[in-house]
């Protein structure tokens, strides 16, 4: 191998979501950290957070017109070629999408850049977000090219490369957050607004570093997919006006369902602040707005960071099992996911709906508002988990436009339940919460029925549901009693997480107690072999039959 040359590692499907989940997992702590910071922060606090967020829910929105279905789609179209056997098709794919959504970045990057006067002032009629927009700006393009790049190598098995752009840009964007945020506050008094702009001007430098990490490490392996694309077999031309179709026919329905999130998002930001404004002050308004978007939004996301792994590593997986005709794999990999991801989403919903008020005081001890908004939004967590798992499964066999459709009538049902419920002293800003349950009940009923009907599953509602529900009321039970025990004795923010600590561990052994997970489920998992023989050894399990 020529000195320099590292050779790129393909991944099991699981390798490949472990990968991912660890990276999902340190990003979103991460991310945590700096909205600490950010709401905790003299003169930033929950005003701060709408300035912040409102124009980042902007270039969010532009971001998902630019790029956000692009990684999935290369990826589904390069492991399409690659389990062919066609690398030089698959990399032919890469170039020419490199070069439509270098343009494409472009022109967000100026529609951003231009409009924000206007962004600003009509659309969010935030003023003091203009300079955030303009901070943000030069990110579309950037995101835009790193996420072809990092299509094409998931396409490629290799998702790690993702993860670690993903982390390191993380890793970069908290970094700067700080410092910058910091300096600006030493240099302008607290000045909210400059504030809010700098902590996105560390958005768009930690965006470009990982950037230039990508297009680095593509340069490293030129000579290894050199080698590929001249044993290529089955290679099929088609000019670039094709290439650049099939590209748009695939990424434009995968973007929309993102689009249709970032539009969900942005439905809070256009009707929050109006709507409230009609029975309180304009201050108070865009506290609450801080809240929904802020301290809620980053901590119902949390548990997604973990999840989306499936979602991520399921698009090429079932792609290149469809192109074989392997129906099994198709079964197998699509029901391990759905399990696991009521796994994940059950806890997490039943966790934050009961210590929503004591998190909030143990984060965010200079802005513990928000309690009932955290408590309803945390009912979207284990639909919006289960509806990324059947996204990626979907897009997978071909059903690109049914999760843009799904979530289409889910905002929209959003829309109606904002317009109703936000205007209303009752429910003020706890209705838009109310609107994102809704929103993400119907994406999901619609999304999973469709998955029924196109792929077997091999789940019960015993395995699938009941006992995961059992588990996770165990743990409710215990980890609040412990929670209300230690309350009285030890300060309330300890109690708080050493009943959290309780919780993870009383799962873990519900789960297995329950005998949820069967022999060929604990396999799947990396190491499922030596963690399978370690649980025959405690007796946990004895034979392949009693773990049905």
């Amino acid at each position: 191998m020529p000195r320099g040359t590292k050779k790129e590692k393909k991944e099991s499907f699981m390798q490949a979501v472990v990968s991912l989940m660890f990276s999902q997992v340190l990003i979103k702590l991460l991310g945590l950290v700096y909205t600490l910071y950010l709401t905790n922060k003299e003169g930033f606090g929950d005003t701060g957070n709408a300035i912040y967020l409102g124009a980042y829910q902007i270039y969010a929105m532009l971001l998902t017109l630019s790029s956000i279905g692009v990684p999935n789609a290369i990826a589904k179209l390069v492991a399409e070629r690659t389990a062919l056997g066609d690398h030089k098709g698959a990399h032919r794919i890469f170039k020419i999408a490199f070069a439509t959504f270098s343009v494409i970045g472009l022109v967000g990057t100026l529609l951003l850049f231009l409009g924000a006067d206007v962004i600003a002032n009509v659309w969010l009629q935030i003023p003091e977000s203009k300079y955030t927009l303009v901070a943000l700006s030069p990110a579309v393009f950037f995101v835009s090219t790193a996420s072809v790049i990092r299509g094409y190598f998931n396409g490629r098995s290799s998702m790690k490369v993702t993860a670690r752009s993903q982390s390191l840009e993380q890793v970069f964007k908290t970094v700067f957050t700080i410092m910058i945020v910091e300096l600006i506050f030493t240099m302008t008094s607290g000045n909210t607004v400059w504030m809010a702009a700098g902590a996105n001007i560390a958005t768009t430098l930690s965006i470009f570093l990982s950037f230039m990490y990508l297009f680095t490490y593509y340069k490293r392996q030129g000579r290894q997919i050199g080698r590929e694309i001249k044993k290529s077999v089955n290679y099929r031309y088609q000019n670039v006006k094709t290439i650049v179709k099939n590209i748009l026919h695939v990424s434009i329905p995968m973007s929309l369902s993102s689009i249709m999130s970032s539009f969900n998002k942005n439905i809070d930001s256009f009707t929050v602040v109006r709507n409230l404004k009609t029975f309180m002050s304009e201050a108070d308004a865009k506290a609450q707005y801080g809240i929904l978007s802020g301290k809620v939004d980053t901590l119902t996301s949390l548990p997604l960071a973990i999840n989306i792994a499936f979602a991520t590593a399921l698009v090429p997986a079932i792609s290149a099992a469809r192109m074989k005709g392997d129906q099994e794999t198709i079964t197998k990999r699509t029901s391990f996911s759905l399990l696991a991801s009521m796994l994940i989403g059950l806890p997490c919903t039943a966790g934050m709906l009961i210590f929503a008020g004591p998190i909030l005081n143990l984060l965010f001890p200079n802005a513990t508002n928000g309690t009932t908004i955290l408590q309803i939004s945390s009912l979207t967590i284990i639909f919006t988990i289960l509806d990324q798992t059947i996204n990626g499964t979907l897009q997978g066999i071909g059903k690109i436009m049914i999760p843009a459709t799904s979530l289409g009538f889910g905002m929209l049902t959003k829309l109606i339940v904002n317009l109703i419920l936000v205007p209303i002293p009752a429910f003020g800003a706890n209705g838009a919460a109310i609107g994102s349950v809704a929103c993400h009940m119907v994406a999901f009923t619609i999304a999973f029925n469709v998955l029924r009907k196109n792929v077997k599953l091999n789940l019960t509602f015993k395995k699938f549901v009941l006992k995961p529900l059992m588990a996770t009321i165990i743990m409710s039970v215990c980890s609040y009693f412990i929670y209300i025990v230690l309350k009285g004795i030890i300060i309330e923010r300890l109690a708080t997480i050493i009943a959290m600590i309780v919780a993870v561990v009383i799962y873990g052994l519900s789960i297995l107690a329950l005998r949820i997970l069967n022999k060929e489920d604990i396999y799947m998992i990396p190491y499922g072999q030596k963690i399978y023989k370690i649980l025959e050894k405690l007796g946990i399990y004895r034979e392949a039959k009693h773990a049905k």
